[in-house]
This record gives structure tokens, sequence and C-alpha cells, in this order.
């Protein structure tokens, strides 16, 4: 490393700090900046739609460390509150948007961490109880509502939405869960898994509508008093939840030599996490890579454990990219419901999705991904000893009849 290389992380979320974090453990002393858009320090995401949901006293902030630690333990020049908005990789030069303007910030290595903005609703902008759950202002704003004893509709049955729907059954509160599809989650754990997931909701009290698609918003005086679905019903409402999916954050990267996923704008990697373009890296929700233990398919995952690993390997692969390593960690993902924790190792595309175990009447389920004659995904509700037992499973690429007899099945 010369004396002039500088290290920029953009995004201070989990991927970014522990690319920071990782560039300093490998040796790294010169220069560091940590660029966040948003104000505060860098915090973690997951409690946001559970701990911070919970009825009761409300939780501290979930930062990661003190700004202390930050600057004056870890070196990192941290820009809070500051967005890039332009790359220029022939000069190294990243543009920023922040508190005292327009500036630019040099770069020899540079990873990029900008996650991905929650989708919302297209009439949702400044109508006020409508929200996304994605930062920590957004989740301080949900528990407010939930507190003050609001009406909840929740649209899109995927993960966070269906923990916004169980912080609001935890309080006795009423909350209509609106799905598009006919069961949900089914892109992304399959049909029969999809109603187990659905049946939780219902044995909880919440009111879960599957096949409905909604048109508008009914709102008066610019707050919202329901939401309106295609076939003219109206559920009301004094708080809407928008749980349908995310977008990468890569506006700022379109026209540069950063190349761009054709169908959701993330960032291109290889299984190194190299964008191709020398000396810059992604990690984290905003990178596409290709994982060797699923043959090579190309993946985009939105997991915390993915966004800890990926920011560590970016930065070791950037300050020594003639020994970069590949990506290999399983992936893996958890979400909290009504007292319930599923669990999710592995990747949901399989030839066959086998469910093992479907005692949900005693809090107990268990389905099994195969793909060829592989073990590549396990789902398990309240089975938290053994989730982890499939993982290393899968990563040493066990045959689909060893899963089936360590399940019991064979």
């Amino acid at each position: 490393m010369s004396a002039a290389d500088r290290f920029v992380v953009v995004g201070a979320s989990l991927a970014g700090l522990r690319a920071a974090q990782a560039a300093r453990r490998q040796g790294f002393d010169g220069p560091l900046t940590l660029v966040g858009a948003e104000p505060h320090l860098p915090y973690d995401r997951p409690p946001l739609s559970k701990e911070h949901l919970e009825p009761g006293d409300e939780p501290a902030d979930p930062v990661f460390r003190s700004e202390a630690e930050l600057r004056d333990e870890l070196g990192i020049d941290l820009r809070c509150g500051t967005r890039a908005t332009g790359l220029d990789e022939r000069r190294g030069v990243v543009a920023l948007q922040g508190p005292d303007g327009e500036s630019e910030l040099d770069y020899t290595r540079l990873v990029i961490a900008t996650g991905a903005t929650a989708r919302t609703l297209p009439d949702a902008d400044g109508v006020t109880g409508v929200h996304t759950l994605r930062t920590l202002d957004d989740a301080r704003a949900v528990r407010a509502a939930l507190d003050a004893g609001a009406r909840t509709v929740v649209v899109g049955a995927g993960f966070i939405g269906s923990e916004v729907a169980s912080g609001a059954r935890k309080r006795g509160l009423p909350v209509t869960v609106l799905e598009a599809l006919p069961v949900p989650l089914v892109r992304s754990v399959g049909e029969d898994v999809g109603r187990a997931c659905a049946e939780l909701h219902r044995r909880n009290g919440a009111d879960l509508r599957c096949g409905v698609r909604v048109s508008g918003l009914e709102q008066d005086g610019g707050r919202v008093t329901g939401v309106r679905l295609d076939d003219g019903d109206v559920v009301p409402a004094d708080l809407v939840v928008v749980g349908t999916g995310v977008a990468p954050n890569t506006g700022w990267l379109a026209g540069t030599g950063v190349r761009l996923h054709e169908r959701d704008g993330g960032v291109v990697c290889d299984a190194t996490l190299s964008t191709g373009v020398p000396g810059v890296y992604a990690a984290g929700d905003v990178a596409h890579f290709p994982h060797p233990l699923f043959d090579d398919d190309v993946l985009r995952l939105e997991h915390w454990t993915n966004a800890q690993e990926q920011g560590t390997l970016a930065a070791r692969n950037a300050l020594a990219p003639d020994a970069a390593a590949a990506v290999t960690g399983v992936p893996y993902f958890w979400s909290d419901w009504y007292g319930s924790r599923i669990q999710f190792v592995g990747v949901p595309r399989a030839d066959e999705i086998r469910v093992v175990s479907e005692e949900l009447g005693d809090d107990r389920f268990l389905a099994l991904y195969r793909r060829g004659d592989r073990i590549t995904g396990c789902l398990c509700i309240d089975r938290p000893s053994q989730v982890m037992k499939y993982r290393k499973l899968i990563a040493r690429s066990a045959t689909w009849d060893e899963a089936l007899e360590f399940a019991g099945a064979s």
C-alpha cells in the first residue's frame, strides 16, 4: 500500500461498517472514509421490525459503535447525512452532497455498500400515516402509531410486513395484511411453506387477504383513512405500512463503468465482489454475485449475515486483489412472527421442496429444498437448534439422501 492510498466506503449500514472495520484489521492505516446518507451513526436494521416494534419500553437506538469509537479508535472519517451523487472512475473520484453542499472525494479503493430503498405506493407521497420500514426514523414512526392504537393495514405479506402485523397483534390491535399473490411468500419459500406462514397469521388473529390488489389510498385532510382495493372495497386504516420489496440504491452509478443489473439496477459483481472497475467492489443488499455453492447462480441477498460477511470480504479483496477470495457463505436469514421464529438457510430455487414436518400446532415445522441430488435449502419454524446443522450440510454439498436421513425422513 502506498502513502497515497485512500479507502472509501459508500454506505454506512452493516456492510459498509464491516468493510471499514475489516480494512483496519487488515492493516490499512491510510485515510479511511465512511459515507452515510442518513444523519444517524451506523445502526443495526433487523431490530427495527422486531424489538423496536415490541410493546413496552422503547428500546435503545441500535447503533453499532459510538462516534468516539469510530472516529478516534478506528480513525474513520465519518460523514453522516452525506449522499453519493456520482462516480468518476477514470479520475478515482466520488461526488458527494452533504450538509455543507457538494464536494468530491478521491479514492484508490472503493466499496459500494449503499443498500436499498423500500418501495412505496404510487400515491403515498405526503400522506400522513403511510410508511415503509427501512430506516430508524421509519421504525420510530411506526412504533408511535402502534402505541397510539392505530388500525393497521400492511401491504405485502413478506417478512417485514409480517413482523409489523405481529407487533400490532401483540398490542391487541386489529391488523389487515393485503397480499397480491394467492399464497404469501410463494416466490421466496414455495407454496406449501407459504401456506404454513399464512396459518401463523390466521391463528394469531391477523386478517390475511390473499389475491387482492391495492388501487389507492383514502385520506382526509392529508391523513390516511383507508386502503382502497381494486374491487372497490376500502379497508379502514390509521397506519399503513408498505412492505412490497426494495430497490438497490444505485442511481448515482448510472452512466459509469460499474455495470448495473438489467432487472433491478443492482451492482453486477464477480464471485470476489469485484465490479470489474479497478479498485471498486460492492457488498450487501446492492450486490449481484455468482455463488459457487449453487452452480454459480447469480444472487442478490437482503440478509443481515450476507451484509456482514460481504462487507468484510469486499474490503479484504480490495486491499489484496491478487489474492481475492470468492463468496462461500451459505445464505441465512430469520424473521420473528407472533412469538415464532422462522429461519431459512440456503437458496429457495429448487427442483423439489419437501415438508418433512408440519406440526404447526406444536410450533414446529421443517421443509427441505433439493436441487439435483443435493440439499440446497432448509426452512424451520421454531427449530432453532437444528437450522445451523442444515447450514453445515449445505456448505459441504451434502446429498439429498443425507439430508433426509438427518431429518429422519429417509
